[in-house]
């Protein structure tokens, strides 16, 4: 079994919804993730997914969220964009930029903070597809 990662960032606004406390106001984070693909085989050069591919596809996720209130995205419409649904909204959109049916989402991490994040895992039944978001 192969795993790559690759790290990228966003800034963004959102508020909790139905959270008591002091999230449920306007607020921003600068978001780190991580995320993971794995593989059981390599692909003919010898690599389980070339990493600007990989890259290009995150970027093209963290474009939607960039600078955006989380809130008003289509995705978060009707849940709260927590740094739980983030992890999982990324690893859905990962796994249906990933054309290889070898490789497949393992797990995205989403860093609100230096020392707060939020792990999701995809069922890997479904390569990462969510069908609620």
């Amino acid at each position: 079994m192969f795993e790559l990662k690759v790290v990228t960032h966003f800034s963004a606004a959102h508020q909790l919804k139905a959270f008591r406390g002091g999230c449920e106001t306007l607020h921003g984070h600068n978001w780190k993730i991580e995320a993971y693909v794995m593989s059981d085989a390599l692909g003919d050069a010898g690599v389980v997914v070339d990493f600007r591919e990989l890259k290009a596809a995150l970027r093209s996720i963290m474009e939607t969220l960039d600078h955006s209130f989380l809130n008003d995205l289509p995705a978060f419409k009707d849940t709260s964009p927590s740094s739980e649904n983030i992890a999982r909204y990324v690893a859905d959109q990962l796994a249906q930029r990933i054309p290889d049916p070898r490789v497949r989402v393992s797990r995205v991490t989403a860093w609100e903070s230096e020392n707060a994040c939020a792990t999701f895992y995809p069922n890997t039944g479904t390569a990462g597809r969510i069908s609620h978001l």
